[in-house]
């Protein structure tokens, strides 16, 4: 199949303007700004079914078509933070294939009726904001940004900002505080960024891969796009594979595919040929899904994966092989979400204090049935009373693996345990 997204897989050298622009790059962008009206545009990304790839899969024309056209200015923000362990296929995207990354913003920036647009981009990336100020600068030497695009009257600018490596940005009202200068803690809401965003102005958040998507939709039109993929989960999907697979990596495949054929197709199987025993399909912070021939046998789509108890998120899968114990993954997520959360609500702040004292304690062998009863309530107690997703996310590994590997929680492994 040839890419869609990861094009520099089949066209060398694509990150370079003028083979771009070969291979058809800045066409969508001439063709929204200058024979379609923005409304337009936002209606063709409605109809393709484009779903946001960065997790919560909302609808993309939905979530642009809540900006006010009575408050201005308004702004464009491509959330390029990508925090979730497990998660790698934003940073190859604007690596490989950037022009396309950032002809997605033009385009939906001109939807929405922005003249500024922002990548945010987490403190590790420095490398990539550094590589992207120069592929902007590109485009503005060549046209494709700046004033009076195509002799239209449109205008536009992109700028990179690169934040402090925290999880907690990954969160769009986090990460809207960040760029402002502030301390990057979720707002309140309501309001919601599309009225009260960025500067207190009307504001689009767009994933990266997302807004990678748009260029294709622009040029091929939505009925092609949603020829791809399923009825619920239109076009293609970038799926991060990780843990026990031979060919760890990141595969542009149809939404539809299976488990098995990410697996054992593409990935090359499991580790050392053992059984899988556990699918972690968005990364840390997502369900543990029990890997029977149910699961292996179910489609990749957002509806799909729901009838396995999880949700498909960012599409980072963590493959577990039965070598590794329940307690010693949902140690490490824990440890991950205590150090990453921002402290601002009591719940998630000291939902996961007690929840690492409990799955250390559990670790040690101290009591392990009334440990593990207790950190199930705990998890139970974080859940829908947080002001962001982050305390959410630090329950989901901890209540499924005691809900559905019920066998790893027992004392008969104390003193055992491995991962």
């Amino acid at each position: 199949m040839t890419s869609l997204l990861l094009r520099q897989h089949d066209i060398p050298e694509i990150g370079k303007l003028e083979v771009y622009k070969k291979n058809g790059g800045f066409e969508a962008l001439q063709k929204a700004v200058t024979k379609m009206k923005p409304q337009e545009v936002t209606d063709l990304v409605k109809a393709s079914g484009l779903r946001g790839r960065g997790g919560a899969g909302f609808p993309t024309g939905v979530k642009w078509s809540f900006i006010p056209n009575n408050i201005w200015p308004h702004y464009v923000v491509a959330n390029a933070d990508e925090s979730e362990p497990g998660t790698f296929k934003d940073r190859e995207l604007m690596e490989g294939n950037p022009f396309q990354f950032l002809e997605g913003i033009a385009i939906a920036a001109y939807a929405v009726g922005a003249n500024a647009a922002y990548v945010y981009l987490r403190g590790e990336f420095g490398p990539v904001a550094a590589s992207l100020d120069g592929k902007i600068a590109d485009m503005e030497q060549a046209g494709y940004l700046g004033d009076r695009l195509f002799g239209s009257e449109y205008s536009l600018r992109i700028t990179t900002h690169l934040g402090a490596g925290a999880y907690i940005c990954g969160e769009e009202t986090s990460l809207l505080e960040s760029i402002e200068g502030k301390r990057g803690q979720p707002r309140i809401r309501p309001p919601f960024p599309a009225v009260y965003g960025l500067y207190g102005k009307p504001t689009v958040i767009n994933n990266v891969e997302t807004l990678t998507n748009v260029p294709l939709i622009v040029e091929k039109g939505a009925e092609w796009y949603k020829s791809l993929g399923t009825a619920d989960s239109a076009g293609v999907k970038i799926f991060s594979l990780s843990g026990h697979v031979k060919q760890p990596g990141n595969y542009e495949l149809p939404f539809g595919t299976t488990y098995r054929e990410l697996i054992y197709k593409y990935g090359g199987g499991v580790t050392d040929d053992r059984p899988v025993k556990a699918i972690m399909s968005a990364g840390a912070s997502s369900a543990m899904i029990v890997a029977d021939d149910k699961a292996l046998d179910t489609p990749m789509d957002y509806a799909s994966v729901r009838t396995l108890g999880a949700d498909l998120g960012s599409a980072s899968v963590i493959v577990i092989n039965d070598s590794v114990d329940m307690d010693w993954v949902i140690n490490k997520t824990i440890h991950f979400f205590k150090h990453e959360s921002c402290g601002k609500c009591t719940p998630c702040r000291e939902g996961t204090y007690w929840m690492l004292h409990l799955i250390e304690r559990i670790e040690r062998g101290e009591e392990i049935e009334a440990n593990t009863e207790l950190l199930h309530s705990v998890a139970k107690q974080i859940q829908n009373k947080c002001l962001c997703p982050l305390g959410e996310f630090s329950t989901m590994a901890v209540t499924t693996a005691i809900e559905r590997f019920p066998a790893d929680f027992k004392p008969s492994l104390a003193g055992g345990r491995h991962g």
